[in-house]
């Protein structure tokens, strides 16, 4: 079911946020894309190739609607939410990585 709701914050999106993404699977699939994007980052840095920006985010976006699709069989709420989403992704991210969040969800 597509939520309708206009949200005025990010911490008013973030519940809906962590809503979209219970399994663990698809939280392991944003935490593999996110790992891999940032990867790529260095690498860009490294070998001062931009081009492996476009292929972290592109790997980055690839795992994380593969975990939507196929395992959550829900809509990345990137489509709606393209910013929000976006921090949001990086906020688990991190917050996975410091033992904040749990990486296991249903």
């Amino acid at each position: 079911m597509a939520n309708k709701r206009k949200y005025k914050s990010f911490n008013e999106f973030y519940p809906h946020y962590l809503e979209e993404h219970k399994k663990t699977g698809t939280r392991v699939m944003h935490f593999i894309g996110t790992s891999l994007f940032f990867g790529m980052l260095v690498l860009a840095y490294a070998y001062q190739n931009p081009w492996l920006i476009l292929l972290g985010i592109t790997l980055a976006y690839l795992n994380a609607w593969i975990g939507h699709f196929f395992i959550e069989k829900n809509k990345p709420a990137t489509f709606q939410y393209p910013l929000w989403s976006l921090i949001g992704d990086f906020k688990l991210y991190f917050s996975i990585l410091l033992c904040q969040e749990e990486l296991v969800g249903e």
